[in-house]
């Protein structure tokens, strides 16, 4: 996001590579910690999301988000209630405290969509494009460099 702060040392430190080495090993959960996740394997993609839908169920302007195989995330205290928010996909939301953990989508069903702000270590998933934007809110102004995409990008694009 833009640099609210404007002054020379209030840039962000430089995001290292989530998986540098051989084992991948990511946490995360909800607000109050009841739903926890594991994830073994490194990102395969990753991006902000401007879409009217994830606005809703976040409660945010946009959502930050990365994507994982399926077979390599698990809930590992408590589980998540699932709600079917679209004809093409269903949202993890924590039963107690109402914080969204991840999405999964019928169009890439060996991926799962953890939100980035759920990790334990967030910065290990920097965004790689925007996607949506032609919902995006006309006062939100992320100044990147990133690919923007008017609906749903490509994966890696």
């Amino acid at each position: 996001m833009s640099d609210p702060g404007g002054g020379a040392g209030d840039e962000a430190p430089a995001v290292s590579a989530p998986c540098a080495g051989t084992k991948v090993e990511l946490a995360g959960g909800c607000h109050c910690r009841a739903v926890r996740f594991a994830v073994s394997a490194a990102p395969l993609d990753s991006g902000y999301c401007h879409c009217d839908i994830c606005r809703r169920t976040t409660g945010a302007p946009v959502l930050a988000w990365a994507s994982f195989p399926r077979q390599a995330f698990r809930y590992v205290a408590s589980r998540p209630t699932v709600y079917r928010s679209s004809p093409w996909g269903e949202r993890h939301f924590c039963p107690r405290c109402g914080a969204q953990t991840a999405f999964c989508s019928d169009r890439a069903g060996d991926t799962i969509d953890v939100n980035v702000g759920c990790l334990d270590e967030p910065r290990c998933c920097a965004p790689r494009r925007h996607e949506f934007t032609a919902e995006r809110l006309e006062w939100l102004h992320i100044e990147d460099s990133l690919p923007r995409h008017e609906g749903e990008a490509a994966a890696g694009s």
